[in-house]
């Protein structure tokens, strides 16, 4: 199928504009000294530089960068390129130039080529990195639950150790019985010069041990 060709007011309108502007410029560097094909060459310079600078100024917009530099470098374009309209409606006289346009002339391939280079080398095609897509994790239908743990075995504590019984209260110790046992620590005392202790008084008169040590606590 053929398609049919239709104007477009606008692109017309761009296609003049460009044409116009890129002989202004084509004729401020004829008049500079730039002859030949450089002369054509320097509104090829200025024109691309506008664009390049336009097409990074909205690509750093919808990445949400600075566009400081962007701009800086399309109002260059711009002055350039509007300065050559001005300058070739009859205010400047094409056949005497004056020495500071030579200069910017001469001096605009180098601007161009660090312009275009600071464009291109901006940090804004980052945005065009997919990121990863993380697919969410699907469990099968059938897959096993996992089994639950088992129940932990509470073991009684061991029971605390018994007391040993509280020893018995030491009967009543007759009165003769002591009388019996004074008279043998005299004894004792006289023949040792000591006091009679509790092992002596259980071997003498076949006492238990706490009764003993019970009469010898009364002798002392």
């Amino acid at each position: 199928m053929t398609r049919s060709i239709r104007p477009d007011a606008v692109l017309v309108q761009a296609v003049i504009a460009g044409a116009l502007s890129f002989a202004h410029l084509h004729d401020i560097a004829a008049a500079a000294g730039q002859d030949g094909w450089k002369a054509w060459a320097y509104p090829i310079s200025v024109d691309l530089l506008l664009v390049a600078a336009w097409r990074r100024l909205r690509t750093l917009r919808t990445a949400g960068e600075p566009t400081r530099a962007a701009w800086t470098w399309f109002a260059v374009a711009l002055a350039a390129s509007l300065g050559a309209n001005v300058a070739t409606a009859g205010l400047l006289d094409l056949n005497a130039v004056p020495p500071w346009l030579r200069i910017l002339v001469a001096g605009w391939p180098a601007l161009a080529f660090l312009g275009g280079t600071l464009l291109v080398h901006t940090p804004a095609d980052r945005e065009t990195e997919p990121l990863p897509v993380v697919e969410p994790l699907t469990v099968p239908a059938d897959f096993p639950p996992a089994p639950a743990p088992a129940p932990e075995e509470i073991t009684a504590p061991d029971p605390a150790p018994a007391l040993p019984p509280p020893p018995a209260p030491p009967a009543d110790v007759p009165p003769a019985l002591v009388d019996h046992a004074r008279k043998l620590a005299d004894a004792h005392r006289s023949a040792t010069g000591t006091p009679i202790d509790a092992g002596t008084l259980r071997d003498r008169l076949g006492l238990p041990g706490p009764l003993a040590d019970q009469l010898a606590a009364q002798l002392t």
